[in-house]
């Protein structure tokens, strides 16, 4: 986790502008009341609620996406999501100060040359206003808010197009040269297969003493609750009629068009049927608090992350409770409603020995093929004989083919920036690279980097130089505790 979050640090540099399509994700146990309320200012900046919310729900997307999905709010909150979302939106307010002393602005003319070119709101390659309005209201956006957004964005790429950073063609020669140096390898890769670790009980137990309280038992809650199955009615035509002129853009066929009220009949009646199980199952929520419910319908169940059959909404809000406060409101659950009570919370503790083998096995017989294969290699990379490469640079990982492409990008990354002529590189994947620099060559390679590798570097230096003297300029005010 450590390897990806150093990419995914968030600076006002990389491009957000206008991310439709992406989930809204919430702030789990915290709640900051009104979504329109400042929680910080930056200058003349206020920074809200609203604004705060969905920078988070943005990077926790981009999280879950590097994570293929293997991504929750604990993780999220040790990588700091929360702080890291608010850096971004006052770096955000110090370059919108910067534009508003420069009298910058961006025209309606410019928005809509902008929101003309995205491919989202298009069809046959021409901007469509009703495509635009539906994408807009499937992702749960007010055209007013998206629009003051990216306004806000462009505003931005227009007050760093002020500040461009030039390259200098002895700059380009620099990277040139550097790009050109390739190594005749002569390597061996070895591999974790090769080594087979005994995993006695007596070998395991010292590795969990070591670390036992990395194996903890899940916190569950112990919890009984009330069912709201779903009510079932029939509704007359001038209520089917005003409920679905009310919400009729709810009620859509599969092209995202709006449904006739005789093709939606169906989708509004289930509709008017869940608003009135919710009711009911506030009348039932309101009752068991008072203690006037029918205990006979109460059920009990233990809930822990790794057996929850509500789901993860429900053991979200079961998780919230406390003996002060332990009744739930009403949780949809599948098409009814439930309402919990808090029980018993019992936290987590150190797992016994034969409670935590299954996950201490597969951790031990890493942690020593690891050691075996450095071991292994610290004896042989002065004397081995192993495959010989042509002259290869830091960018030719696809020559060499018994590692992966990764593993390949790390091991010559790591090589070129040794001095060592022989000598042995550990990859993250556990595998161990042996190497001899048989011959050196510089090359008659042109750097053809389309992202000019000199104007990264600079323009990352330059714009952290900006920020600190921004800082410096505008008082930074947090509203909020905890971040």
């Amino acid at each position: 986790m450590q390897k990806h979050k150093k990419y995914l640090i968030v600076t006002i540099w990389i491009s957000t502008i206008a991310f439709v399509g992406a989930g809204f994700v919430g702030w789990g146990q915290y709640d900051y009341g009104d979504k329109a309320g400042a929680v910080a200012k930056v200058g003349s900046v206020e920074i809200t609620m609203g604004e705060l919310q969905k920078s988070y729900s943005d990077l926790y997307n981009q999280y879950a996406q590097i994570f293929k999905g293997d991504f929750d709010e604990e993780k999220a909150k040790s990588f700091g999501l929360q702080s890291q979302a608010l850096n971004f939106l006052t770096q955000q307010a110090l370059v919108l100060n910067l534009a508003k002393s420069y009298s910058l602005d961006v025209t309606g003319a410019e928005l809509l040359e902008h929101l003309k070119s995205l491919e989202y709101f298009q069809k046959d390659g021409v901007f469509n206003k009703d495509i635009y309005k539906d994408v807009l209201s499937k992702n749960n956006l007010k055209i007013k808010d998206y629009e003051a957004n990216v306004k806000k964005e462009l505003l931005i790429k227009k007050t760093l197009m002020l500040l461009p950073i030039e390259t200098k063609e002895s700059e380009s020669k620099i990277i040139d040269t550097a790009m050109s140096i390739a190594d005749k390898l002569d390597y061996k890769v070895l591999k974790e297969e090769i080594i087979t670790i005994e995993t006695t009980d007596e070998l395991l137990k010292p590795f969990w003493e070591k670390m036992q309280n990395s194996f903890m038992s899940e916190v569950s809650y112990d919890v009984k609750y009330l069912k709201q199955p779903k009510v079932t009615k029939e509704y007359d035509e001038a209520l089917l009629a005003e409920h679905y002129n009310e919400n009729k853009a709810n009620f859509k066929d599969g092209e995202g068009k709006i449904l006739a009220l005789d093709m939606a009949k169906e989708q509004v009646k289930s509709a008017l049927d869940a608003k009135e199980t919710k009711k009911e199952a506030l009348k039932k929520y309101v009752a068991y608090k008072k203690g006037e419910a029918d205990v006979s319908e109460l059920q009990q169940a233990t809930l822990l992350a790794s057996s929850n059959p509500f789901g993860a909404e429900a053991l979200d809000v079961v998780s919230k409770l406390t003996p002060a406060s332990p009744f739930s409101k009403p949780v949809l659950v599948g098409e009814e409603y439930l309402i919990f009570e808090l029980v018993a919370l019992n936290a987590a503790k150190p797992k016994t020995f034969e409670e935590a083998k299954a996950e201490l096995l597969p951790m031990y017989v890493r942690d020593q093929k690891r050691i075996k294969l450095l071991e292994l290699a610290k004896n042989s990379f002065a004397t081995f004989n192993g495959k010989t490469t042509d002259f290869i640079t830091a960018n030719d990982s696809n020559k060499l083919t018994d590692l992966t492409k990764d593993e390949a990008d790390e091991f010559l990354s790591t090589l070129f920036s040794s001095q060592e002529k022989r000598g042995y590189i550990a990859l993250e994947s556990g595998n161990v690279v042996m190497y001899n620099v048989m011959e050196q060559r510089l090359l008659s390679n042109t750097n053809t980097d389309p992202n000019n590798s000199i104007a990264r570097v600079k323009s990352g230096m330059f714009n952290e130089g900006l920020i600190k003297a921004l800082q410096n300029k505008y008082k930074t005010e947090i509203f909020i505790q905890g971040l």
